[in-house]
């Protein structure tokens, strides 16, 4: 069968997608950048913020409007693990709707002519689901070294959408990244929902060693690392960076606030003293290192002060890259739940099955 792919989403989302065009190639299917000639259309989403949520739905909506008799449509992704039943409900159009862990059932699924509803829960370690399949050919590509996340910052909805924090073993990192220098990629972004914690599960292993493994391969000329949480960069690491040639001078560090009152409100275990530090420790061993960062403003709860704080030390820091985004408050999160209903949310959290009551 011919089946079209569409992303959405982070580069965590385009590693999925490549994932399960190499699942299905191996399965015998082709991929096709026309929608019109496919005999699937899937829609890999994202459902992170709001704005994300409305994006997902209005492609669903967009390839539902060209859909023919004989054609399917799927979703995957952040979204359908969100709002599957809502989205299955509302979208007669869609013929199966797949959550993030539900990857390796697609070829059943595509041998099935019966409408499928899946939405597992996460596992505990990490799943391998597929040789990768590069459906954006380029110099650059993203690699993915971990799922989930157990940071649990209050305005995040990751946690019960991607489930606890997994590393991806070692060795199938290295084989892919083995496998993009082979087909002619220069630059490696390592990606994860967060960087740093890796190896935090798998004794003997840390992002530094990983990172100084990536380094030997030939055929790589440049690796980039992006989001890093500024708590875990280490000395380790910043004497890795500094060492490895061919670790690029740049760090992608998502601060999100600098008021400590808010950091503390948002469950960042950055401190203002912690964030000074660490950037004056990484520009001092690293001369000339490019810093990347983002912030959020409107956080409920933060005042004038809170704000002025922030503002100043963007003034002061001088940060190379930076992006600012306004709060989005998420269903299940505790900073967008009032004070009596926190501890029922944090309980659905955990348990990683909240259900979204609404699609945008």
């Amino acid at each position: 069968m011919k089946i079209y792919i569409k992303t959405l989403g982070c580069d965590k989302n385009i590693c999925d997608s490549d994932y399960v065009a190499g699942l299905l190639a191996s399965e015998g299917h082709r991929i096709t950048d026309d929608p019109a000639k496919a005999d699937i259309m899937l829609i890999n989403t994202c459902g992170f913020i709001k704005d994300a949520k409305v994006q997902s739905i209005e492609s669903i909506f967009e390839l539902a409007a060209i859909k023919k008799d004989r054609q399917r449509l799927f979703v995957s992704g952040c979204l359908s693990q969100r709002c599957g039943a809502e989205l299955a409900k509302e979208i007669p159009e869609l013929d199966a709707v797949l959550g993030v862990n539900d990857y390796n059932r697609l070829p059943e699924i595509i041998k099935s002519e019966e409408r499928e509803i899946l939405t597992s829960k996460a596992p505990r370690c990490y799943e391998e689901f597929g040789s990768r399949k590069l459906l954006e050919k380029s110099y650059t590509a993203s690699v993915k070294i971990s799922e989930g996340c157990t940071n649990v910052c209050t305005y995040c909805a990751i946690p019960f959408i991607r489930g606890g924090y997994r590393s991806r073993k070692p060795e199938d990192i290295l084989s892919e990244v083995k496998m993009l220098a082979g087909s002619g990629v220069k630059e490696i972004q390592i990606v994860a929902q967060d960087t740093t914690a890796y190896g935090k599960d798998i004794k003997g292993w840390s992002l530094a060693k990983l990172l100084k493994k990536i380094c030997k391969v030939d055929g790589i000329e440049w690796v980039r690392l992006l989001y890093c949480y500024e708590d875990e960069i280490t000395d380790e690491l910043i004497q890795t960076i500094k060492s490895e040639k061919k670790i690029v001078k740049y760090i992608d560090i998502p601060l999100q606030h600098y008021s400590d009152r808010i950091l503390k409100a948002m469950n960042r275990k950055s401190t203002p003293k912690s964030i000074e530090s660490t950037i004056a420790k990484l520009r001092k061993e690293i001369p000339g290192i490019r810093i990347r960062t983002t912030f959020i403003v409107g956080f409920p709860g933060e005042t004038k002060a809170d704000f002025k704080a922030l503002y100043d030390f963007v003034e002061r820091a001088r940060f190379d890259r930076m992006g600012v985004f306004t709060y989005s408050k998420e269903e299940g999160t505790r900073a967008a739940v009032p004070g009596q209903r926190r501890r029922k949310a944090e309980k659905a959290r955990q348990t990683h099955g909240t259900s979204e009551k609404h699609l945008s």
